[in-house]
Order: C-alpha cells, then structure tokens, then sequence
C-alpha cells in the first residue's frame, strides 16, 4: 500500500462509517473493484480509531454530561435508579446496549477476519440490510425522543450493532433501524447510534492492538495518514448525516446500497466469465 491508497481508504472510512452504508463493506469492495491487496482487518481497525477521535471530538460534551452527572448522581442516589437523572441513564444504557457487540467481537473476531470479507457477501449485506433500512424508516412511527430509551430498547439496538461485525450491513446502519423500529425519532435513532459506537470502537481497537502497536515504518506512516484522513472526513460525515435527517428520509442512502450491490455482482460476474 501506498499513502494515496491510505488516503482514500481513510475517506472511504470516514463517509461510510457514520452514513449507513457500511464502512467495513467498502473496505473490501474497494479494494476489490481496483485490483488491490486486501489490506487486512487490523488495517480497518486502526481507521476506525479515526473515526472514533471523530466521534469523541463531536460528542465530547455528551460525554462529559453524562460522566459528570453519572458520578453524582452514584454518590449522591447510590443504586436508586429511579433517582438518577437522564443522562446518568443514558449512560448506563449504553454501556448495556454495548454489551452485545463486546461479545460477538470476542467470540467471532477471528471467524469474521477468515470468512466473511468476500465482495459477493458484502453485495448481498448490502441489498438486504437497505430493504430492512427501507421498511422500518417508511412504516416505523418515529415518534419517541432519546429520553425514552430503556433497557429493552438499548439490548435490542445493541443486539443489532452486534450484527454489523458482518461486512455489509452497516453499524450505524443497523444500530439506526433497529431504533427506527422501536420508535425513535430520526435524528434521535442517529445520535443514539453514534454515542452507541463510540465504546464500540474502543473495544475493536483494544482487540487489535498488539497488531497495531507491531506497525512500522511505511506502514506506520500509512496508517498514521489513513487515521488522520478518516478522522477529518468522519466529522464532517457525522454533521451531514445529524442535519440530513432532521428533514429527509434514509431512501437515498437504501438507493446507493442497491446501486453498489448491483455493480459489485456484476463486476464479479464478468471477472469470472472473462
């Protein structure tokens, strides 16, 4: 790999990570679609530690909220949680909606790196988890704000997190149509998602950080470049997709999953009849 290579697969990260059309799906297809070498999951793992410093840098208010009121309402309420405000229990809700994907990541990290980062899958995630996408924002209710999520909602949304370890269908994705599905107002289903990946992150980089952390040289600095790129692009994607969804439904992005499913079956075809 080059550092134009990391480049553009930092963008890739950027945009495909917050908008839900699956970033891992891209970093295969990518790759694929121009003849290069898969540049490997711990690859992937170190863009997502750009997009997680996008997502600290966005919601890094969120955070402190949350934290600062959590430890005072722990020291003053104890356990009461009927005591606690809403931040302290937004906090603990997705520490439990986080739960899930922990899980998964740990028990299949492995199986996921040696069996599903085929193209034709990624087509077929694609397709499948933008009808699912299509569904629940068209006959969902959306009507419900943030401050009524509950533990069921958190371990159900959590539950679909854990299903975006598949290439193709998308964590933001999977986490926003699963709180479509419970009723969440858009712009309330996308912030939940994005503070929802934000642990998520930090237990894919923790997972791979001994193969991070053994980088060096070029491959050092292209890392550095591709975290970085998709960093600066990942932010600016979060923005997009909070005022996109404020006024506009999700159909165009259920529009590009088909598109790119399409293009990547028929290319393959056509490799394999060539």
């Amino acid at each position: 790999m080059d550092l134009v290579r990391a480049v553009i697969l930092g963008i890739v990260q950027g945009v495909a990570e917050f908008l839900p059309i699956s970033s891992s799906g891209h970093l295969i297809l990518v790759p694929a679609l121009f003849g290069w070498e898969d540049q490997g999951l711990a690859f992937d793992v170190g863009l997502h530690g750009g997009t997680l410093l996008a997502l600290l840098a966005y919601f890094w208010r969120d955070w402190y909220v949350m934290f600062r009121t959590g430890l005072a309402d722990l020291a003053r309420h104890g356990a009461r949680v009927s005591a606690w405000r809403t931040d302290t229990r937004l906090l603990w809700l997705l520490a439990i909606g986080s739960v899930p994907a922990a899980v998964a990541g740990l028990l299949l990290d492995d199986w996921i790196e040696s069996h599903v980062r085929q193209p034709w899958l990624v087509a077929i995630m694609l397709a499948l988890m933008g009808t699912v996408m299509l569904a629940a924002d068209s006959l969902a209710p959306k009507r419900r704000p943030m401050a009524s999520v509950g533990i069921l909602d958190a371990v159900v949304i959590g539950v679909g997190q854990a299903f975006a370890l598949i290439p193709g269908v998308s964590r933001s994705g999977a986490t926003v149509t699963v709180a479509l599905a419970r009723g969440l107002r858009r712009e309330d289903a996308v912030r939940f998602a994005f503070l929802l990946g934000t642990p998520a992150f930090v237990g894919a980089l923790l997972l791979k950080s001994a193969d991070l952390a053994a980088l060096a040289g070029p491959e050092a600095r292209q890392m550095a470049v591709g975290f970085v790129t998709s960093a600066v692009v990942g932010f600016a994607a979060i923005h997009f997709l909070l005022r996109w969804v404020r006024t506009r439904s999700l159909l165009v992005f259920v529009l590009y999953r088909y598109a790119v499913a399409i293009v990547t079956l028929a290319t393959g075809a056509y490799r394999i009849a060539g």
